[in-house]
């Protein structure tokens, strides 16, 4: 089998909801990172043989296969094919895995995969939102509904279920949150982000043009009383918007060849692909399958928790990242060094490839070997991507 190695990874700074990034077409958006890819590989744009773009809300301005619009956008030319994918949060890290195994199957050498989301112009739920105020049904069908026994699959039900089923209060939540926030504010001053980061070009509320270089959610006068101070989703419950992942609008692109790729282009490996793994479980509580989902990838891997010098988790909601630490027994000291999605915004579609750019380009900069990046999923599913860094 072929190796499948990543030479470019590249992400927009996070904005916030109705943010720095809200005037950008998510389109558009996307266009900037397939073009910083070309701009950092110098790689002949004809020679990217396919974009997988994933994408969440696939509908208004997201919709009509936003990847192949992000193309017609960029420098690439015309003749560059592209398809958008839906792996949920997964959706851009999934488009990795399949880039990788395009390149280790030797189908193709030169596969570009990315991921976009504007939370603010297609906000989340638009896309069942809306046919369901026009009469048009929901995604839940009978048979999944007298299978499971509920009406709907609920992403803040499972952050609180995750809360009971591992033991962790309010007072844990929030720690973990406020850490996040500390860890984010350390990375961004000492410039851990430079490397990963596409400028992006924006007009601040005084009408003065600037580049968007910081991730826009991340709050420095964070404290333990602010978050414990915010109500919580349910009543009894112990999940917050506060323990939670932010809203955000951003954009990534992981570009992934061959070997002969390499040679052929010239182009410098930042990281090898080393394992590959997506599982699927329990659709009501969803959000505890990263554990699972991580021993199989270590076992495949011929890896343990403890060979893993950084790990990135996505911060969907700390209940995930506590319950996932405690299962697995990974150094806490280890996993999302510079923050994670409750500081830094979690947008959908393309927090796949954003991990992967912050995961690949962290493990470069201590000097550290292997990197494990994993993130729950709407339905029960989960993504784990193993890399060692070159």
């Amino acid at each position: 089998m072929n190796e499948a190695y990543i030479v470019s990874a590249a992400r927009t700074a996070g904005g916030r909801r109705k943010g720095a990034l809200a005037g950008w077409h998510p389109v558009e958006l996307a266009a900037e990172v397939l073009n910083a890819t070309l701009d950092r590989t110098g790689i002949d744009p004809a020679a990217i043989e396919d974009v997988i773009m994933g994408c969440v809300s696939q509908v208004g301005e997201q919709s009509f296969h936003v990847g192949r619009h992000a193309v017609l956008a960029s420098r690439l030319p015309e003749t560059v094919p592209a398809v958008t994918i839906d792996r949920q949060c997964g959706s851009s890290q999934q488009a990795i895995q399949f880039a990788a195994q395009a390149v280790m199957s030797g189908t193709q050498d030169v596969v570009l995969a990315a991921g976009v989301e504007s939370m603010t112009r297609v906000p989340m739920f638009t896309a069942t939102r809306l046919p369901a105020e026009a009469g048009m049904g929901t995604p839940f069908a009978d048979r999944i509904r007298e299978r499971f026994g509920v009406a709907e699959f609920s992403q803040f039900t499972g952050a609180q279920m995750m809360a009971d089923k591992y033991g962790f209060d309010r007072d844990a939540l929030d720690r973990f949150a406020l850490e996040s926030h500390r860890r984010a504010v350390a990375a961004i001053d000492s410039g851990a982000f430079e490397d990963e980061i596409v400028p992006v070009a924006i007009t601040d509320a005084q009408g003065n043009e600037q580049l968007h270089i910081h991730d826009e959610g991340v709050r420095r006068d964070a404290s333990l009383e602010a978050i414990g101070s915010v109500k919580t989703l349910q009543d009894g419950g112990v999940v917050t918007a506060a323990n939670s992942s932010q809203i955000c609008d951003g954009s990534a692109a992981v570009l992934v060849v061959s070997e002969a790729a390499l040679k052929a282009h010239g182009l410098t490996p930042l990281a090898r692909i080393v394992n590959l793994t997506v599982t699927a479980g329990d659709p009501i509580i969803m959000l505890d399958e990263p554990i699972r989902a991580t021993r199989r990838a270590l076992d495949r891997a011929g890896l343990t928790i403890d060979d893993i010098d950084l790990y990135e988790v996505n911060e969907a909601f700390a209940s995930v990242n506590l319950a996932w630490l405690k299962e697995t027994g990974a150094d806490p000291a280890r996993l999302n060094i510079n923050g994670g999605a409750i500081a830094l915004g979690h947008p959908l579609g393309a927090s796949g490839a954003k991990l992967m750019a912050t995961l690949v380009h962290g493990l470069r900069k201590r000097g550290k070997r292997y990197g494990l990046q994993t993130m729950c999923e709407g339905g029960g599913i989960a993504n784990v991507t193993i890399v060692e860094a070159l």
